[in-house]
Order: C-alpha cells, then sequence, then structure tokens
C-alpha cells in the first residue's frame, strides 16, 4: 500500500517527467512566441524557465494541464505584464497583450493539442537570430542549442569538448550581447541568409545529432529533436533552394534517421549498427535522402562536409551487411573530409574505417596517434574505438580497460551500460 508521502512523491516525479518532456518539445516554440511578444530574446527565455518552476509546484497539485506548451507561455505572458507593471511601465503593448492573454484563455477550455505548423516560421526565425552577426560563431552555436534544441549547458559543453562553466559564459555574454544591439524578432533579410547560413546548418545538425545519440541522461536516443532539426533543414531548403549544403544536410539527415527504427530492440536496449535488424531501417527515407544528395550534386559547386557525410551514410544504407559494406569507399570519402574540415572526432571516425577496410592493426595506430589530442582528453569516444580495436586483436586486458575508462566517462546512461556490457565480456 503506497502511504500518502509516497502518492505524492509518485505525483511529483511524474509532473516532474512531464515538465521535462514538454520542454524538449516545446521549448523553441515557447521562447519564439514570447521573444515576438516581450522583443528581447534573453527575456524571453528567463519567462519560460520561470514558468517551467511554477510548473513543478503546480503540476503535482493540479495535474498536469490539457495543453502544457500553451499553459508554459500562458503564465510567462502574465509574469513579463507583472515585470512591466512592477517597473510601472503602462503602455499599449500591455494592453494588447493583456486582451491577448484574455482570448487566449478562452479558446484553450477545449482547445486542440498545439500545431507545430502553426508556428513553424517562428522557430527557424529563432534560429536565425541567434545566428546573429554581432555574436561570435561559438556564441551563436551554444545559444542557439540552448534556446531552440533545449540542450543543457552540460550537455553543449560535452558537444564541443570545453569546460561547462566556458558555455555558460558564452550564453550569458550572448544574450547581452544581442539585448545590447537591439535585436528584434525578425527574420533577415534574403541578401543576409548566406552570412548566417553556415552556422544555421551546423546548429541544425547538432540539433540532429544530439537526437540521434543524446549525449546524457537515461535515453539512447532523443528523436524528437532530429526530427526537429529534419523538419527546420527542409524549411531551410525552402528559403536558399541553390545553396547544395542545405541539400546535403537534409541528405545526411534523412540517411542517418533511416536506421531509427533498428536502433533500438522491443525492450528499448541500444542495438549497434553491426547488430541492426536492416529490414527495419525505414527505406522511404533512404530514397528522400539519395534524392537530396543528387540535388546537392546537381548545382555543380562540388561536394561540402555535409554532402561528404551523407555520401558516407548512403553507403552504410545500401550495405546488406556489415560485411558488405563498402569500407575502401567510406576511408576515400573521409580522406576528403579530413582534408576540407579536420578535427579529432573525424579522424577518429576515420580510423574506424580504416580498421574495417584494412585490419584493426591499422585503425589502431591512428587511434594511438591522437592519444594526446587534448580535446579527446575528456572524451569517452577515444577509449571507446580503442577497446574496440584490441578486442578485435584479442587483446582482452587492454581492451576491457579501455571499455571500463570510456564508460566513466560516458554521461549518457545507456551508453555507459553498453560499455560496462563489452568490459565484463572481455572477461
Amino acid at each position: 500500500m503506497t502511504d500518502a508521502t509516497g502518492e505524492r512523491r509518485v505525483d511529483e516525479e511524474s509532473a516532474r517527467r512531464s515538465v521535462v518532456a514538454v520542454w524538449r518539445i516545446e521549448s523553441a516554440r515557447i521562447v519564439a512566441t514570447l521573444t515576438k511578444v516581450v522583443g528581447d530574446f534573453g527575456l524571453a527565455e528567463d519567462l519560460a524557465q520561470d514558468a517551467l518552476v511554477d510548473a513543478l509546484a503546480q503540476w503535482p497539485v493540479e495535474g498536469v494541464p490539457r495543453n502544457p506548451g500553451a499553459w508554459l507561455t500562458s503564465v510567462a505572458k502574465r509574469k513579463a505584464i507583472d515585470g512591466w507593471r512592477r517597473r510601472e511601465r503602462y503602455d499599449d503593448r500591455l494592453a494588447a497583450i493583456a486582451h491577448d492573454l484574455e482570448a487566449e484563455q478562452q479558446r484553450q477550455t477545449d482547445a486542440p493539442p498545439w500545431d507545430p505548423d502553426e508556428i513553424g516560421d517562428d522557430v527557424l526565425r529563432l534560429v536565425f537570430i541567434a545566428c546573429h552577426p554581432v555574436l561570435s560563431r561559438e556564441a551563436q552555436v551554444a545559444l542557439t542549442l540552448r534556446v531552440v534544441g533545449g540542450l543543457t549547458t552540460e550537455e553543449i559543453a560535452k558537444a564541443f569538448l570545453v569546460p561547462t562553466s566556458t558555455v555558460q559564459q558564452r550564453i550569458v555574454r550572448a544574450k547581452q550581447a544581442l539585448a545590447d544591439a537591439g535585436v528584434g524578432f525578425e527574420a533577415p533579410a534574403r541578401d543576409e541568409f548566406a552570412q548566417r547560413l553556415g552556422t544555421v546548418l551546423g546548429v541544425l545538425y547538432l540539433i540532429f545529432n544530439e537526437g540521434y545519440a543524446a549525449s546524457s541522461g537515461d535515453e539512447w536516443m532523443r528523436p524528437e529533436l532530429s526530427r526537429e532539426a529534419l523538419r527546420l533543414g527542409r524549411t531551410v531548403v525552402a528559403l536558399v533552394p541553390r545553396e547544395p549544403e542545405a541539400h546535403a544536410l537534409v541528405a545526411l539527415m534523412e540517411l542517418t534517421a533511416a536506421r531509427f527504427p533498428a536502433r533500438l530492440d522491443r525492450d528499448g536496449h541500444p542495438v549497434l549498427l553491426a547488430d541492426q535488424d536492416r529490414t527495419r531501417w525505414d527505406r522511404s527515407a533512404i530514397t528522400r535522402g539519395r534524392a537530396a544528395l543528387a540535388r546537392a550534386d546537381a548545382i555543380g559547386r562540388g561536394r561540402g562536409a555535409y554532402a561528404l557525410q551523407a555520401a558516407i551514410a548512403e553507403q552504410h544504407d545500401l550495405a546488406a551487411s556489415v560485411d558488405d559494406t563498402d569500407w575502401q569507399a567510406i576511408v576515400a570519402i573521409y580522406d576528403g573530409l579530413v582534408s576540407l574540415t579536420p578535427s579529432p572526432v573525424v579522424e577518429l571516425n576515420r580510423a574506424v574505417a580504416v580498421a574495417m577496410a584494412s585490419g584493426p592493426g591499422a585503425g589502431l595506430e591512428l587511434v594511438d596517434a591522437l592519444a594526446d589530442d587534448k580535446r579527446l582528453r575528456l572524451s569517452h569516444l577515444l577509449p571507446s574505438v580503442r577497446g574496440e580495436l584490441l578486442a578485435r586483436l584479442g587483446r582482452d586486458d587492454e581492451a576491457r580497460a579501455e571499455f571500463e575508462l570510456a564508460a566513466q566517462r560516458a554521461e549518457n546512461a545507456r551508453e555507459r551500460a553498453v560499455l560496462l556490457a563489452k568490459a565484463a565480456a572481455r572477461r
């Protein structure tokens, strides 16, 4: 029998999970709506965060509202009005917002779930604001991932292999810079698209990757994030149809997302690429991805970083099994990618491909050459790959030590469990 205290704890935990889920799905739209209302990007996020605090206090007692996203937005708007009142800044905007809030409350009684398509352009506009040229590239990426992707500062820090405090400082300074510059809630003129496009595409891909392989928490994947990144990517393509890398990014996301249905088993456990049932892969997504890559190629400016990565994903998607994969072709594509956008992660992935094409010894030599790279010092990726290659060479004791080290560094619970299972298998 559960006592009153136990029931309250269950309600609080259920409400907390609801708040987290709603925030992950709705945060970008909530902040976009609030930014349009208050005209201040930083203030909009602060108001949304304050509304989240209210939700954590009220939902365990009153229950989760039928339309939680609208509830959070309404509470945040009230807080904006209260703030203006406290500063004795009544104006026409206050009257308009108050009137709009009353009308919205009336509509919420039997309102259907929020239709993302109704405010999709607002979200994309938010992405372009976060990628404003007054910000450094690092600040643009951090701010967009925080506000649009709903990632925590810890998750962003992990993605960029930098300390959490560094990301916190970037976000604070970015908000202040936007406020100082008086940046409003408006999309840039078309002739400014190109200036921001590279960062926008980069951020969308980072959001997609966080959905493909969650950097922390208890979930192996966060597919809602990947779907949102893909949806925004398609919208960007519609805005700039002559930009090959926009098509290529959509191709990459489609070809990667095609494997989502096979990445978890029926019990929700992770399934690695070599063990996936490829009949469960989404063939429609593969077709869409290949068509998008063909459109990128047809523009005729040569392949960029996203097109090369899409070509690698295409090789995987077309193979009947890991053994049937054309690893020599993948190594050749990685050679081009390393030359175009060198990074330790790209070189580590190339080492894996070399190991598949030429044997684990050749791959291990490349991995060991990356051992002193400071950007990988705290990452689980290098010991994880090194453990795989040592295991293939039959050096079980060393492989186990590498898997255990990788598990210590992994911040995703599911990934940690996979690594510990690999370590245990080497005993």
